[in-house]
């Protein structure tokens, strides 16, 4: 064999040896590394996104029915007051509830005139005062809240004032205690159920966010 054509063999097999060693390296375009395709995957992200603007708004949704007369006056509100949260109101209306009711309970009204409509608070002042004139004390303790229910919704479009009724399920004990300390209502080992149905209110898109307890009923 001459030496042109083992020359020749050699470099053949280094160039093999090099093609195979640049694959073990580098890889080959197969599987996973098949090129990106932005523009296809922008218009996919794009889509999605449409979806998500153009759907139910999950914050009405979770608490009252999508066409519902409620979920619309709610969107209005959101619509004066866009960052008003249909949660973080019923949220705070529950802790309210809690504060209120042990305030009323143990007659502690200037803590919760704050959060009283005027009517309501002067209710609230004349049952406490005919409690104390008949020498009555009360012991309670509140255990939890049980339900709590978005029960109406209403927006005055001229006023931009806004209604929502909440319905709570409440636990405590409480005990009524005579001038003498005996106790003539109650257990203090016996929880009890309370239902009561609640109207706040507040003037959308102003300073104040404080809503207030306007209307009561059992």
């Amino acid at each position: 064999m001459n030496s042109p054509l083992i020359q020749l063999l050699v470099l053949a097999g280094i160039a093999v040896f090099l093609i195979l060693r640049l694959r073990s390296v580098l890889g080959t375009r197969e599987g996973f590394e098949k090129p990106p395709l932005p523009q296809q995957q922008s218009a996919k992200s794009r889509r999605d996104f449409e979806v998500i603007e153009g759907g139910p708004d999950q914050d009405i949704t979770d608490h009252v029915p999508e066409d519902s007369d409620q979920a619309q006056e709610l969107a209005a509100m959101k619509r004066v007051e866009p960052g008003f949260s249909v949660t973080d109101f019923v949220q705070g209306a529950r802790g309210a509830y809690e504060m209120i009711v042990m305030g009323f309970e143990k007659g502690n009204l200037k803590e919760i005139e704050p959060f009283l409509a005027e009517d309501v608070f002067e209710t609230f002042v004349s049952v406490v005062a005919a409690r104390e004139d008949q020498g009555l004390t009360i012991e309670a303790e509140f255990i939890g809240v049980r339900e709590t229910t978005l029960a109406d919704a209403r927006f005055d479009k001229d006023s931009n004032r806004a209604e929502i009724t909440m319905r709570f399920v409440g636990e405590l004990t409480s005990v009524v205690r005579d001038r003498g300390g005996d106790i003539i209502e109650g257990s203090p080992n016996t929880v009890k159920r309370q239902k009561d149905s609640w109207t706040f209110a507040r003037v959308m898109g102003t300073d104040d966010p404080n809503w207030l307890l306007v209307a009561t009923d059992a």
